[in-house]
């Protein structure tokens, strides 16, 4: 564990903690986890099994990062959860939201181009000047199981994406 990580919540001694973590009060880290640093994650939080945290990662109060999802450079406000088998890449996911099981937030075109994005209030494709951008997901959605959201996604709060769906 890194010198400045503060950890209050309850570690499996079968996880691993590399780097600056800080880890709230009421978390529980499962046997089989790894994160690594920096990673922030708040108050009565669950990471599961085989969870893979990749670094720069933010999860917010009541979250589950569940069995073998990963995250990297990513947002979990509250209440969101990525349950099982799920990659969340260069992504948020908003209050609330709820990912299906295989859920996958792509985030790098096969080409390695700049990830360009519909805004969804105007309809208008936008340069992102980004190369890596998975999913912005808003609060009270949900992904069905096995669906995947290409580079750039935007969904607008209360969406709902049904199971093996690619959007």
């Amino acid at each position: 564990i890194g010198e400045e990580s503060l950890i209050l919540g309850d570690v499996s001694p079968q996880a691993t903690i590399e780097g600056l973590v800080f880890i709230g009060k009421n978390t529980v880290v499962e046997a089989g986890a790894y994160i690594k640093g920096p990673t922030y994650i708040g108050e009565n939080s669950t990471i599961r099994h085989s969870a893979y945290i990749r670094g720069h990662v933010f999860v917010g109060n009541h979250c589950i990062v569940g069995h073998c999802t990963e995250a990297k450079h990513a947002v979990f406000l509250d209440h969101s959860k990525a349950v099982h088998f799920a990659y969340v890449g260069n992504s948020i996911l908003g209050n609330n939201t709820n990912l299906g099981a295989g859920t996958k937030l792509a985030n790098l075109k096969l080409n390695h181009q700049e990830i360009k994005y519909l805004d969804p209030t105007t309809n208008k494709v936008v340069a992102s000047n980004l190369k890596k951008f998975g999913a912005i997901i808003g609060d009270h959605s949900q992904t069905g199981c096995n669906s995947v959201l290409s580079p750039g996604t935007l969904l607008l709060p209360k969406t709902f994406i049904l199971p093996c769906v690619h959007f």
